[in-house]
């Protein structure tokens, strides 16, 4: 199954379509309410156990996204920059002020802030998300996205399961991201056809993942919401080395 952005079917795409998204919000919303019904009947050292196992997963498929990239210097500079950004726009801070409103008038208990931000994050990174989120948009076809809705609804049970009712939030998180890709399909498309591009957002990608599954295995919370501004910068930086080393031909040339 590949997304191919050459397709002509994306020339009459218009805003597109956000069926995919909305398979994948109801998805994730299902698995978190399962999970989390079936959770209260979990001892909590087998909650644990599975939490461990999350976060040992997660972990492995961060490596994977971080050795995609093609240019560690571009995703060390994203991540960098992009968590100074993320900071500085109080990001993680927002998250978790909004979360923890959710968990006063929800009356959620527990780990109920990371019960947001950790499945949201998650949900939202990665190239199935973006590439997905283009084919719906430009393609009007769902089939990466449905491939990414059922794997979410089990991480959303298993998560809901583990840290509670606060997962259930996170549905609302990839309804609004979503859709807003997929909403801005047209403009996005030369990322998806450049590969160079999509490498640097997986590696990207992967950081943040493997920054998550320290959370999950309670090594160490890192404020991963901020890093979010890093998704975005990582393939303008390719873009500004290309327009640099263009230039620098140019200059050469014209001394010869």
């Amino acid at each position: 199954m590949e997304f191919n952005p050459s397709s002509h079917h994306q020339e009459h795409a218009g805003g597109g379509s956000v069926r995919g998204t909305l398979l994948n919000t109801g998805t994730v919303a299902i698995g978190a309410t399962v999970g989390a019904l079936a959770g209260n009947h979990i001892p909590d050292e087998y909650r644990s156990l599975v939490l461990s196992g999350l976060g040992l997963v997660t972990m492995g498929l961060g490596a994977k996204l971080f050795l995609e990239s093609r240019n560690v210097l571009v995703v060390a500079a994203a991540i960098a920059l992009g968590g100074i950004l993320g900071m500085a726009l109080g990001i993680q801070h927002g998250i978790e002020t909004l979360a923890g409103w959710a968990k006063l008038t929800l009356g959620g208990e527990g780990r109920f802030v990371e019960a947001i931000v950790t499945p949201s994050i998650l949900f939202c990174i990665g190239p199935t998300t973006l590439l997905g989120c283009l084919q719906d948009g430009l393609e009007k076809k769902i089939d990466l996205l449905a491939l990414k809705s059922t794997l979410d609804l089990f991480a959303a049970m298993f998560l809901a399961a583990s840290l509670g009712w606060g997962v259930l939030l996170s549905a609302a998180v990839v309804l609004v991201f979503q859709g807003a890709l997929t909403l801005a399909a047209r403009p996005l498309k030369p990322l998806a056809s450049d590969p160079e591009l999509l490498a640097e957002v997986s590696g990207t990608g992967g950081i943040m993942m493997l920054a998550i599954g320290l959370g999950l295995l309670e090594i160490k919370r890192l404020p991963t919401a901020d890093f979010l501004p890093a998704i975005f910068l990582a393939p303008l930086f390719v873009l500004m080395g290309r327009r640099i080393a263009r230039k620098q031909v140019q200059e050469t040339s014209g001394i010869e």
